[in-house]
């Protein structure tokens, strides 16, 4: 039997780094079938590589004051648990490349990568929707918002009757030599970030 389907291990309180709330304000997001990832050969909760296919882009959005989050939650089936997985986002503006992007992530599946603001954790970094994807279920524009500044408030979870089957995955790449890092991690992610046209 999977050491996977065992408990292994205990936990502490821990008081040296106690745990911090919240993710960054970025996420990082790619089409599913524009990246091949590649999975620690010992734990299939690792994601040590992300290669691009055929020079794909990674698309990096960014927000302030902590207005993205992330959830992830268990859900007991039939069949085993599996989990469902949310990224609540903003957009400030409403322009038509904007809202050619909700369609695309309406229509198809993406992959999203945030960044925990409690990074002493070797899942600092997290990858959601490796298996099955994430699409935008929820993108609402109330024009007289002020808080938005009449923009996008966005939800990407998993599509209807897909949720995955492992908590969201670990982010962990390695430098060229060495072991992997929170900053070579960052590094690898920042490298395949599409540039972003600025007016």
């Amino acid at each position: 039997m999977s050491i996977y389907n065992k408990i292994n291990a205990g936990f502490a309180l821990g008081t040296d780094e106690p745990v911090t709330a919240g993710i960054e304000d970025l996420i990082y997001v790619f089409n599913q079938d524009d990246f091949t990832l590649t999975f620690d050969t010992t734990n299939p909760l690792i994601v040590t590589g992300l290669t691009a296919v055929n020079a794909a882009k990674v698309y990096k959005f960014e927000g302030t004051n902590n207005s993205f989050n992330t959830t992830s939650k268990l859900a007991k089936t039939a069949v085993g648990p599996r989990y469902t997985e949310e990224i609540d986002f903003n957009v400030a503006g409403f322009s038509v490349d904007i809202k050619t992007q909700l369609q695309a992530m309406g229509y198809g599946r993406v992959c999203a990568i945030s960044v925990n603001n409690y990074n002493s954790s070797d899942t600092a970094i997290e990858l959601f929707g490796a298996v099955n994807g994430l699409i935008l279920t929820d993108a609402e524009r109330t024009a007289a918002d002020e808080t938005m500044d009449g923009g996008y408030k966005l939800k990407l979870t998993n599509p209807d009757k897909l949720r995955e089957p492992y908590p969201p995955r670990a982010v962990s790449i390695a430098p060229t030599s060495g072991t992997a890092t929170f900053a070579s991690t960052i590094a690898a992610l920042e490298a395949l970030v599409a540039l972003v046209a600025t007016s």
